[in-house]
């Protein structure tokens, strides 16, 4: 079993900037679940207790987004007072960002997580994934996108696992999936093979999954050893994540593979039939980290330096604003 060293930069750091700076942080959210785990995860990192404000622009700000003005109904999103950092998240929330950043006449640290189609002076600060290649003095390319999944929150969660995760037996095999693009016939399958091997065997479909296709893994984890969440009930998501042996993720999903990483738990990444370029990037990149193996059917067993970018993204940001602000 081979032990993979991280990157310098990849490294967890302790990140209590809020608390030294004393800073006002506005998030501007689209309502996207991964944007607002990504932004989430930062001001966690940070210790600010974010002022969250939801845009949700209209034809034809929707469309023209984020070329175009923002949506005036989404006013509150960029009015004064004005905050000291703002941090935002897909291209529907970034007019409001850079309304905000004019508006305030340049004194607001603006920070824009993702790669944004305006390049980089969209944000004083762009926080884009390595696999998009946005190369520039102000942009920072993390392995693997922002997360608010930390080693507390995870000790947490084994510690008081969700009932529903508790009774199944161990080894545990969590399969966490996303649009599903090209593997949406062999999941349910894989599910009963893994039950009929003696695993433990819980789901959680996302919102991109296919009905057919949670349908279908609710069936086949209606057994005993088995567990699908059907949107009842608190998300165990959290749990499932801290309480798997393994982790079977679809590859469609950068966030949730990146959040599978951040565990150090083997995770077998279930490749779209014909992945885009960034995403087959971005799977190599983790493979060749040692985090990753592309899904073939037996489990592999390994280990690997559990592999989050967010305290460092949130360092950097401390860093910047710093600078910024003096």
């Amino acid at each position: 079993m081979a032990f993979i060293q991280m990157a310098e930069h990849e490294r967890p750091v302790s990140c209590e900037a809020g608390v030294r700076l004393g800073a006002t942080l506005r998030i501007i959210t689209d309502g996207r679940a991964g944007h607002e785990a990504q932004t989430l995860g930062l001001a966690e990192a940070l210790g600010l207790g974010p002022d969250i404000r939801a845009v949700d622009p209209r034809p034809p700000y929707s469309s023209l987004a984020p070329f175009g003005p923002p949506d005036p109904r989404d006013a509150f999103a960029y009015a004064a007072p004005y905050p000291d950092i703002a941090l935002a998240a897909g291209r529907r929330a970034l007019p409001a960002l850079r309304r905000l950043k004019r508006d305030s006449g340049g004194r607001v640290f603006t920070i824009y997580v993702n790669a944004p189609a305006l390049g980089w002076n969209a944000a004083d600060l762009i926080v884009a994934p390595r696999h998009d290649r946005l190369k520039g003095a102000n942009v920072i390319s993390p392995l693997t996108p922002p997360n608010r999944i930390t080693p507390a929150r995870l000790a947490e969660a084994r510690a008081a696992p969700d009932p529903r995760i508790a009774v199944l037996p161990r080894p545990r095999v969590a399969m966490l999936i996303g649009g599903a693009e090209g593997v949406i016939h062999d999941l349910d399958h894989i599910a009963g093979a893994l039950l009929q091997g003696g695993f433990g065997v819980m789901a959680t479909p996302s919102r991109r999954t296919p009905p057919e296709v949670a349908q279908a893994l609710r069936t086949a984890l209606s057994g005993p050893g088995g567990f699908c969440w059907d949107g009842s009930g608190e998300n165990p998501y959290l749990s499932i994540l801290a309480n798997a042996d393994r982790l079977v993720v679809t590859g469609d999903s950068v966030n949730m593979v990146g959040e599978a990483v951040a565990t150090g738990v083997p995770v077998h990444v279930i490749e779209p039939l014909a992945p885009r370029p960034k995403i087959r990037a971005y799977l190599a990149a983790l493979e060749t980290a040692g985090a990753i193996r592309i899904w073939r059917g037996p489990f592999e067993d390994w280990t690997y330096t559990p592999i989050n970018s967010t305290p460092m993204i949130a360092a950097r940001i401390a860093a910047d604003f710093a600078s910024f602000s003096s």
